[in-house]
């Protein structure tokens, strides 16, 4: 219990120390936030918590194609933002990161790696 506890304290710390952050530096903020934080954060307790070495490795290998469709998102929020306000835009990315998510998953099929 101590153990997991431990997790959520240091995980939650890390998201906290970002957003306050970037309340203060939207450069740094943002550098810091695309850090893969929260990757090697998993990685780390995948290792203390003794999963094999292959569950670990899996868990790189899909973040990294995770990533890729997510970015389209990075793009159109700031764009969409000042048109349609915080919560449409919201609306918005999320459609956008399902449906990159979607086809995506569809194109890397065809090169024998399903994320789908």
């Amino acid at each position: 219990m101590g153990w997991l506890v431990t997790k959520y304290l240091l995980s939650a710390a890390v998201v906290v120390a970002v957003s306050e952050i970037a309340r203060r530096s939207d450069r740094l903020g943002a550098f810091i936030a695309a850090l893969p934080l929260v990757t090697v954060l998993a990685l780390v307790w995948l290792h203390f918590e003794k999963q094999p070495v292959e569950k670990i490795a899996n868990h790189a290998w899909y973040t990294f194609w995770y990533v890729i469709p997510t970015l389209p998102m990075f793009l159109a929020f700031p764009a969409l933002l000042p048109r349609i306000g915080f919560w449409p835009t919201m609306g918005a990315c999320i459609v956008l990161t399902l449906a990159c998510f979607g086809l995506f998953g569809l194109a890397l099929r065809r090169f024998g790696i399903e994320l789908l």
